[in-house]
C-alpha cells in the first residue's frame, strides 16, 4: 500500500500515482488506485466517473460506505481499479475532525474491504498535510514522493517528512519513506542536473534511478481518460514509467 504524497501542488503526484498503477496493472498485478485529492484528477485520468451523485471516498471516510461500493474497474485494464473522489471531498478535511478516530477512517475502510484481492494499492494524496494525507499516511505501508527537478524542489520536504516521523511514531510505526521518484526532468537544462544530483545525495537509494522526462503526451493522456501508458506507450513519458515501475517491483521483492 503505497502513498504518492508531497505538499507541494504541480509535483506529479497524480501523473506518477495513475502511471506506475496502469504500468504494474499491465505486468499482470491487480491494483487499486485511491483518488484522495478532491480535484479528483486521478479518477478522470482512469475514465472513472466523479461527477454528480457517484459513491465515491468522502462517503467512505465520513458515512461509513463500503469501499466496495465505491470500487470501478478501469475501463480496458482488466486489472486496474480506482476508488474515485468527487469535489465533496473538499469537505471532508472539516467534516473528519470530530469523527471519532478519524486519522485512521481510511485504513479502516481498505482492511475491510472485500472483493478483489490487490497485489498494490496506490493513494493518490492532496497537496497539503491536512487530514486527508494523515489519513493515507496512517494506511500505508511505504510512502513516495514525486519530486519535480526544478529550483524549489526541495522547500516544504523537510514538513512533509516531519509528518512522515510523526505519524510513524504515534499512529503507524510499518511507514516507511520507500521511493523517491524525480519528475519533470529536462536533460538540456543545468538545473536539472544539479536538482537530480542533490536530491540523490541527500536520499541516496531511495531514489529510484529512473528519472521521469518533461514530455508532452504525459500532459495530453489524462484529456482522453487514459494513463499514458495506453495513450502513448512509445512515448519518452511511457517508458519512464514502465521502467520505475519495475523498480518498485524489483524492490518489493527484493524486501
Amino acid at each position: 500500500m503505497i502513498a504518492v504524497a508531497n505538499q507541494k501542488g504541480g509535483v506529479g503526484k497524480t501523473t506518477t500515482s495513475v502511471n506506475i498503477a496502469a504500468a504494474l496493472s499491465m505486468h499482470g498485478q491487480r491494483v487499486l488506485v485511491v483518488d484522495l485529492d478532491p480535484q479528483g484528477n486521478a479518477s478522470t485520468a482512469l475514465a472513472t466517473e466523479h461527477r454528480g451523485d457517484v459513491p465515491d471516498v468522502y462517503q467512505v471516510l465520513v458515512d461509513d460506505l463500503p469501499m466496495a461500493d465505491i470500487v470501478k474497474q478501469v475501463p480496458d485494464m482488466p486489472n486496474l481499479y480506482c476508488a474515485p473522489a468527487t469535489i465533496d471531498l473538499a469537505g471532508a478535511e472539516i467534516e473528519l475532525v470530530s469523527l471519532v478516530a478519524r486519522e485512521a477512517r481510511l485504513r479502516r475502510a481498505l482492511a475491510a474491504y472485500e472483493g478483489v484481492d490487490f497485489d498494490y494499492i496506490v493513494i493518490d494524496c492532496p497537496p497539503s498535510l491536512g487530514l486527508l494525507t494523515v489519513n493515507a499516511l496512517v494506511a500505508a505501508d511505504e510512502v513516495m514522493i514525486p519530486i519535480q527537478c526544478e529550483y524549489y524542489a526541495l522547500e516544504g520536504l523537510g514538513q512533509l517528512l516531519r509528518n512522515v516521523d510523526l505519524i510513524k511514531a504515534h499512529l503507524n510505526p510499518t511507514l516507511r519513506l520507500s521511493t523517491i521518484v524525480l519528475t519533470m526532468y529536462d536533460g538540456r537544462t543545468r538545473l536539472a542536473s544539479q536538482v537530480a544530483e542533490e536530491v540523490r545525495a541527500h536520499f541516496g537509494e531511495t531514489v529510484l534511478n529512473t528519472v521521469i522526462p518533461r514530455s508532452v503526451r504525459l500532459s495530453e493522456a489524462p484529456s482522453y481518460g487514459q494513463s499514458v501508458m495506453t495513450y502513448d506507450p512509445g512515448s519518452s513519458g511511457a517508458m519512464a514509467y514502465m521502467d520505475a515501475a519495475r523498480e518498485i517491483a524489483h524492490r518489493a521483492t527484493v524486501a
